[in-house]
């Protein structure tokens, strides 16, 4: 079987891997024939390049996957389905990002006609299925997944005051806050480190987060390191015992379940798909957003509380362990025999 996956390509430029191209990649060594499109940097340029490969490789593929964002690129999934649609192709939507029911809220119409054109919807998270439900009839939660194998469990039993972030350096994810945050447990844990793993965006997150750090007098105490390979996260994860998610608007970050996966204690803002996720007081402790004393109320519980570091850690890669390839690839395969068997979706 012949499948395009449509969305945002950009590995080799800088970028983050994305969910998608993960499961695409992981469906090729299952034996399903795999086209992409687009890794395009220019946003433009990666219009025209999907648009054009939807349509002048349509003989190239049997059924097309679209991922659909909030915000303007919602423009490209959307054309891609209306010229779909067109071709009578089979076609699965995979909805991401935490802003997309509010998004929803504001173009309902055009929601509802982009779900209901498809042969099948996907949601990553029960945030969004929950959320999104009411806009189409088929919606299937199928999480995104992680290689459970491929992160070295850690039972933090004796955590130290060792923080990690990683994500991209942008304002929706706030990386200011963990500076904030590490300034404020400096007097009680002198030792404190932070690392913050990530690409740099170019909307000033990055340079923001260094002035800050050297503004509170923890300059000395973060480390930089950019963007770096998907094999080097697990080793880098384990570099720290506390991760701090500071995001302002989240769905199911691959970040946080890479993180849960490695036994670290994660530290989250209590927005979008995380309550859906991490359960307070149980695989994780959830904050108010933008709260850095709330922020640093809590990894000083995780330091100084007994039994609350150990618990957390185990019940966490518990948890990861549930988003394992083993689970979530025979769900995609078994979505693809059924579009196969039942064919596109013609709109009346």
């Amino acid at each position: 079987m012949k499948v395009l996956f449509v969305g945002n390509h950009l590995h080799d430029s800088g970028h983050n891997v994305g969910a998608s191209f993960e499961i695409a990649d992981q469906l090729q060594q299952k034996g399903f024939e795999i086209l992409y499109t687009s890794s395009k940097v220019n946003k433009i340029l990666r219009l025209l390049d999907m648009l054009w490969t939807v349509v002048h490789r349509r003989k190239d593929y049997d059924v097309a996957q679209v991922d659909v964002f909030s915000g303007p690129a919602f423009l490209w999934a959307f054309l891609s389905v209306k010229i779909l649609v067109l071709l009578k192709k089979p076609v699965i939507l995979t909805l991401h990002g935490g802003n997309l029911p509010d998004f929803a809220k504001k173009y309902p119409s055009h929601i509802r006609w982009i779900l209901n054109a498809a042969s099948t919807v996907t949601a990553p998270s029960g945030y969004l299925f929950s959320k999104m439900r009411g806009y189409c009839k088929d919606l299937r939660l199928v999480p995104n997944p992680v290689d459970i194998r491929a992160y070295t469990f850690k039972h933090r039993i004796q955590p130290r005051p060792r923080l990690v972030w990683l994500r991209a350096f942008h304002e929706v994810y706030n990386p200011e806050l963990a500076p904030r945050v590490t300034a404020l447990l400096l007097p009680t844990f002198p030792d404190i480190q932070l690392l913050m793993i990530g690409p740099d965006k170019g909307d000033g997150s990055l340079h923001q987060t260094r002035q800050i750090a050297e503004s509170l007098g923890i300059a000395d105490r973060l480390q930089l390191p950019g963007l770096i390979s998907k094999q080097d996260v697990p080793l880098r994860l384990n570099e720290g015992d506390i991760f701090l998610n500071t995001t302002n608007i989240d769905n199911t970050p691959v970040s946080l379940l890479e993180a849960m996966a490695s036994g670290l204690c994660v530290v989250s803002t209590n927005v979008g798909g995380i309550p859906y996720l991490v359960e307070d007081g149980v695989d994780g402790l959830l904050v108010p957003s933008n709260d850095s004393a709330a922020m640093a109320a809590a990894v000083r519980r995780i330091l100084t509380e007994p039994g609350l570091a150990a618990r957390l850690s185990s019940n966490a890669r518990e948890k990861a362990e549930q988003f394992d390839w083993s689970i979530t690839l025979p769900k995609w395969e078994e979505l693809l025999r059924e579009i196969n068997i039942t064919g596109s979706k013609v709109l009346e």
